[in-house]
């Protein structure tokens, strides 16, 4: 969420930023919210003026009753009730204005960094870097989908049976293959110095906002009514709600994150060809990192995330692509993300397989996550995270560019954690 005083003291700076977002037009709910704002400062005076007033009462009642002025302290009681009642409908009047204000801020997206350049959507993102070569398949290669039945590793249909489609059941070496691939990701970001956390799969609406998902995206995620839960849509909620409301030591920063979780994503409006096999599924495993970081370094840090990243992309020996997303392409809450992509060399095209993201301090904001450096007083921190990585893309790409004519051949990063060099 972006804050006000931002706005007040940038407002033509802030609503040029934002149409980078496929030319999105924000001047009018910027100069809605500053008028508010306005308003919500006049009734905050007039307010702190009668709750002054009051204080000043209250002691002259008590010199007037000390002295034996009982009817003019009688007098002064009068006019403090007169101004409780004027307090109580300006704290109302104070309150929905605060409450206007919000819910306009809630329908405006992060503002893209100044790199960011204009675009409307994944057509006009930039290409930032390259790695490996393209494999070039034998003869009688299958997408995914078709190896998974031969080598009898992925059931798509069962997943149907049991629950619907994009449910799928992994056995046998296919469930050794996610459950190594699961602890390749860990152990390799518990090298790189995030604490791994074990979070719930369910979370509250406070935690759904304070990361952005709500309510931008209340309709992609699974909702239980009766208890007001969300199946999380990435462990990045979970995990960034750890440090909600909170003030953490500029000292300790960066903070490092990072857990392995399904994910439940209810992906509607999805169809065709795009969402065939481990395309697109509805629950699937994922490693996420989340830094929590000082607003000064956070971009340094966000390289730092991107190439924690593409070096497992080495590691499982893919060709891969980073790409840095245009305004129109990005999340809601982010200010810059560079989208990981590997290529299928069966189904000839890229996938993506991670998004990477600085949110500087819109999330923050939200979250009510604060820093205290030395005897200053508390700012919003910056978070970030990224996918490191998304199985099923991941595994699709894998089964297809390793394929040979005897079985799978596993990259050998991965073969101590799945214990085998060859699926067949």
């Amino acid at each position: 969420m972006l804050q006000v005083p931002y706005l007040r003291e940038n407002k033509e700076a802030a609503i040029a930023g934002l149409a980078k977002r496929n030319h999105l037009d924000a001047r009018e709910r910027v100069e809605q919210i500053l008028l508010l704002d306005d308003l919500r400062k006049s009734v905050q005076t007039e307010l702190d003026n009668k709750l002054a007033r009051a204080n000043q009462i209250a002691k002259e009642i008590g010199e007037l009753f000390k002295s034996g002025k009982a009817s003019e302290a009688n007098l002064l009681k009068e006019e403090t009730a007169t101004i409780k009642e004027d307090s109580k409908l300006l704290e109302i009047k104070l309150t929905e204005t605060e409450e206007a204000i919000r819910q306009i801020l809630f329908t405006i997206p992060n503002i893209p960094a100044e790199p960011i350049p204009f675009g409307r959507g994944p057509e006009e993102n930039i290409t930032v870097e390259r790695f490996g070569e393209i494999p070039v398949l034998h003869a009688e290669a299958q997408p995914h989908w078709d190896l998974a039945k031969k080598y009898d590793i992925i059931d798509f249909e069962l997943g149907v049976k049991v629950t619907g489609a994009g449910f799928p059941f992994y056995k046998g070496k296919g469930a050794r293959l996610q459950r190594g691939l699961i602890n390749f990701f860990l152990e390799r970001a518990t090298a790189a110095g995030y604490t791994e956390y074990q979070a719930p799969l369910m979370v509250n609406a406070d935690s759904g906002f304070g990361t952005g998902q709500l309510p931008d995206k209340e309709g992609q995620m699974y909702y239980m009514p009766e208890d007001q839960y969300y199946m999380i849509p990435t462990a990045e909620v979970p995990i960034t709600n750890i440090f909600r409301d909170t003030i953490q030591k500029a000292e300790d920063f960066p903070i490092k994150a990072c857990g392995y979780t399904p994910c439940f994503r209810r992906e509607a409006g999805s169809y065709g060809k795009d969402v065939r096999g481990l395309n697109r599924l509805h629950q699937f495993d994922k490693v996420e990192i989340v830094q929590i970081a000082h607003p000064d370094t956070s971009y340094t840090l966000l390289e730092e995330m991107r190439n924690h990243v593409t070096s497992l992309l080495q590691e499982l020996e893919l060709p891969y692509r980073v790409l840095k997303l245009c305004g129109g392409d990005m999340g809601f809450a982010s200010a810059f993300t560079y989208d990981m992509e590997v290529y299928s060399a069966a189904q000839e095209k890229w996938l993506e397989v991670s998004s990477t993201s600085n949110f500087e301090a819109f999330q923050s904001n939200r979250l009510k996550l604060r820093f205290r450096e030395g005897d200053q007083k508390p700012r919003l921190a910056h978070t970030l995270n990224g996918s490191a990585l998304a199985l099923p893309r991941i595994v699709a790409a894998l089964l297809e560019n390793h394929q040979t004519p005897d079985g799978i051949r596993i990259p050998k990063a991965l073969v101590p954690f799945c214990g085998f060099d060859l699926l067949n």
